[in-house]
């Protein structure tokens, strides 16, 4: 490891000079499927009753309302509805991740981003570089400080989106080297999340706090509003106060060259990630035995210790709260053979059949399971075991959703906002996002009619 003291400085010289044409076209594709996949998710929380309590909490607040709340009629400040829009797109726990860090790295950039087109002009092929240029530099960030950061109990997707969302909007504002110092700097001292709020409202806020906290990083450092030039790597800088881990090739190592926003990946299920391999594989479960299901006597799960530590809730009272029960995941997936936002209401998690059978789920943790792998052996009343592993769930970097599946996922939840027609006309402008010249109008193809 290489111990430097201009990280901050050489990284924000790396984003104001980072061109789309110096993008390797296979990473510009993922990046387009990154932000179909979140703005079918965006769509796809607008309604939810989070959304509703912070819209209602914050308006009075807003200023000139130019940008849209995604798939509702409400507009606000760019920087209110990118707090709001980073909230609906990460409020169903359905969006990316980037499985290296388990940052959610579209909520915080994409959900500023296109607040800000909103403001000012910006054509597809622009937003499309910010992106891509944000999410590098927040999965960068983290892959600095991870496991030990996220282990002290810091929430990574808001703790590094922030310096994300400064990226990407800097590059829009066409901020300098000396602004984008600044920027990053600014979205540090701001950088926050804690774990403790998952299973909570307050989870989602964190990636729209850190649209919102970037943007305005972005704009201040715009009018020449200075900060530590050093706020990555500074002895008290963001990487030494908030990790016991500072590897600095982390985030400079191969820049421009190996791309972390190439491997992002888009859940299948809505839920923490840690669970999908035990959905995955209790729907398989279901599907095998038909209508004998109904006859498990009880379910016994090997996991990584990890999965009880993030998703350990044994009796969730809320639909959020079931997000992070592994025992009501696999409840829904044996009986319902569900893991979308369906799964996860407050009507599932108190389903009085779905409670019984996630009281017959037993857990026990291996530190030698992979996090990414479950097994599972499910005993029926008549005495036979039948027995499932899985390596890697769907969704996973090893078995990623193809676009047809993509194309699904974001129809299925964006059309109980906006409707299955308009929901369809939304999928098909966003896949051709990038050849639009003022990507504003895909933000207002997202209000209901």
């Amino acid at each position: 490891m290489t111990q430097r003291t201009d990280v901050t400085r050489a990284l924000a010289e790396w984003i104001v000079g980072c061109d789309l044409n110096d993008i390797p076209e296979a990473t510009q594709k993922e990046g387009v499927r990154t932000f179909v996949n979140w703005l079918g998710c965006a769509v796809g929380g607008a309604m939810h009753e989070t959304v509703d309590r912070a819209l209602a909490g914050v308006s009075p607040f807003s200023g000139d309302p130019t940008s849209t709340v995604l798939g509702r009629s409400e507009r606000l400040d760019a920087l209110h509805a990118a707090l709001l829009n980073g909230i609906s797109s990460h409020v169903l726990d359905y969006d990316d991740t980037h499985l290296k860090t388990i940052i959610h790295p579209a909520g915080p950039v994409a959900s500023a981003l296109l607040a800000v087109a909103e403001r000012q002009p910006v054509t597809g092929k622009q937003l499309l570089n910010a992106l891509i240029v944000g999410i590098e530099v927040e999965c960068r960030i983290g892959n600095a400080v991870y496991p030990h950061h996220y282990d002290r109990g810091w929430h990574i997707t808001g703790t590094t989106g922030v310096m994300g969302a400064a990226a990407a909007v800097g590059r829009l504002l066409e901020l300098n080297e000396q602004q984008m110092t600044w920027a990053l700097g600014i979205a540090a001292t701001q950088s926050s999340g804690l774990r403790e709020m998952f299973g909570t409202m307050t989870k989602s806020f964190h990636p729209g706090r850190a649209a919102q906290n970037g943007a305005l990083a972005a704009y201040l450092a715009k009018a020449d509003y200075d900060s530590s030039e050093k706020a990555i790597e500074a002895p008290r800088g963001f990487a030494n106060v908030m990790s016991e881990k500072q590897d600095y090739d982390e985030i400079l190592g191969g820049l421009g060259e190996n791309w972390e926003a190439a491997l992002n990946s888009y859940k299948p299920f809505a839920c923490g990630i840690v669970i999908h391999p035990t959905i995955d594989g209790c729907i398989q479960l279901s599907e095998e035995l038909g209508d004998d299901v109904q006859n498990i006597e009880r379910v016994d799960l090997v996991t990584h210790p990890l999965v009880l530590e993030l998703t350990g809730k044994p009796e969730p009272k809320t639909g959020l709260e079931g997000k992070f029960s592994v025992f009501h995941s696999a409840a829904t997936a044996l009986l319902r053979r569900d893991g979308t936002p369906t799964a996860f209401t407050d009507e599932a998690v108190n389903a009085p059949e779905l409670i019984d059978m996630r009281r017959r789920v037993k857990v026990e943790t291996d530190p030698n399971c992979h996090e990414a792998a479950v097994s599972i052996k499910a005993t029926l009343r008549d005495g036979r075991v039948i027995s499932k592993q899985v390596e890697r769930a769907i969704g996973s970097f090893e078995k990623p959703l193809t676009n047809d599946q993509l194309d699904t996922k974001f129809v299925d939840q964006a059309a109980l906002v906006i409707g299955k027609a308009q929901a369809e006309e939304l999928l098909k402008e966003a896949w051709g996002f990038a050849d639009l010249t003022d990507v504003s109008t895909l933000a207002r193809a997202t209000v209901p009619r």
